[in-house]
């Protein structure tokens, strides 16, 4: 069984930064790209910033405020949020497609989320 645990969340004024973390733990093989994805108050989820080897996506709202991070030895990917503006309130979910060893293509897998405000 795979889990992935968001941490670091918060309370934060505009302007001000957070840095969330997910780890990545079980029967893990391999994991292909991680992510981190985010919904707000009565809207859709949606894709915040990627990492699959040593290329990074972002959403065109973050680039440049964003820098999303991974550590394969321990299985966790970061993102680094600064700069953050009112409208990044949300909840914030990692995502990874991970092998486990008794299948042979990837699995998509979700963390809880969580919850990041952005208020003054």
């Amino acid at each position: 069984q795979v889990q992935l645990v968001e941490s670091g969340g918060g309370l934060v004024q505009p302007g001000g930064s957070l840095r969330l973390s997910c780890a990545a733990s079980g029967s893990i093989f391999s994991i292909y790209a991680m992510g981190w994805y985010r919904q707000a108050p009565g809207k859709q989820r949606e894709l915040v910033a990627a990492i699959t080897g040593g290329r990074t996506d972002y959403a065109d709202s973050v680039k440049g405020r964003f820098t999303i991070s991974r550590d394969n030895a321990k299985n966790t990917v970061y993102l680094q949020m600064n700069s953050l503006k009112l409208e990044g309130t949300a909840v914030y979910y990692c995502n990874a497609d991970i092998v486990v060893p008794t299948r042979l293509s990837p699995v998509d897998y979700w963390g809880e989320g969580t919850l990041v405000t952005v208020s003054s």
